[in-house]
């Protein structure tokens, strides 16, 4: 799976982009690094996340390889596109 963003569209942390660690045949399992770590990633349905197609080349390239992917990466991807999305 290439590295997929999404933006929460219900609950306590609507509005908020995560990372999508891995998908299974109802959910996503999200993190972004600080409240959801790696480590304990947050299991969210898909109904309740807006997938993000367009990444930017500038977040794309915060990341060399998915599999070294940790929670400071996480961190990094999302501040680049957030400053990224402010901009627009």
């Amino acid at each position: 799976m290439d590295l997929m963003l999404a933006t929460s569209k219900a609950g306590h942390d609507r509005n908020q982009v995560f990372v999508i660690i891995e998908e299974t045949d109802d959910f996503y399992l999200i993190a972004n690094g600080t409240t959801k770590p790696i480590a304990k990633p947050k299991k969210k349905k898909k109904i309740h996340l807006q997938l993000i197609k367009n990444i930017p080349s500038e977040v794309l390239d915060e990341i060399q390889d998915k599999e070294a992917l940790d929670d400071i990466t996480i961190k990094r991807i999302l501040k680049v596109y957030n400053r990224r999305n402010q901009d627009v």
